[in-house]
């Protein structure tokens, strides 16, 4: 079945089945590669894309609840021309967050989310942001690092 769908701006006409996850769709379909696969059983949240706005785990999401909505990936929200994204990846940089990596465009994604929830200027504190970021694992342990990059990177919007 052709479903047509809007992934970072560009609209896509993929054949795959309904119910193939959104990730998959991404990765094996149309080759994009930033959104990576951790759990299967979204409970890392490594797999984070944004549906019409909202954070959602990619990889139990299937390719039909995204048809007549706008997905955005890792690809579009660091590097071009997302003000929030672009805010975050420079946090990122600056606080030295990732090291293997592996889940850090998930973290990016759930933190821009999270970000654009706020009302312009609001600066969270140290809670909020640990509840927004509460479902993506990092397996080197650089939570603190992280708080501190979205902390940065909302004080940046401001």
């Amino acid at each position: 079945m052709t479903t047509r769908l809007s992934i970072n701006g560009k609209d896509h006409a993929v054949t795959v089945d309904p119910g193939t996850p959104i990730l998959w769709t991404l990765r094996d379909t149309l080759d994009m590669t930033g959104t990576k696969f951790g759990c299967g059983a979204a409970l890392c949240g490594a797999c984070t894309v944004h549906l019409d706005g909202q954070a959602i785990r990619s990889c139990i999401t299937p390719i039909s609840a995204a048809t007549g909505k706008k997905i955005t990936t890792i690809e579009a929200v660091t590097g071009g021309g997302d003000r929030v994204g672009d805010a975050v990846h420079a946090a990122w940089v600056r606080h030295d967050v990732a090291q293997c990596g592996y889940c850090q465009s998930g973290q990016i994604m759930s933190a821009t989310a999270f970000l654009k929830s706020l009302p312009k200027g609001r600066q969270p504190s140290a809670e909020e942001i640990d509840g927004a970021m509460a479902g993506n694992i990092c397996r080197c342990g650089t939570y603190a690092r992280i708080r501190a990059a979205v902390a940065d990177a909302a004080r940046a919007l401001a």
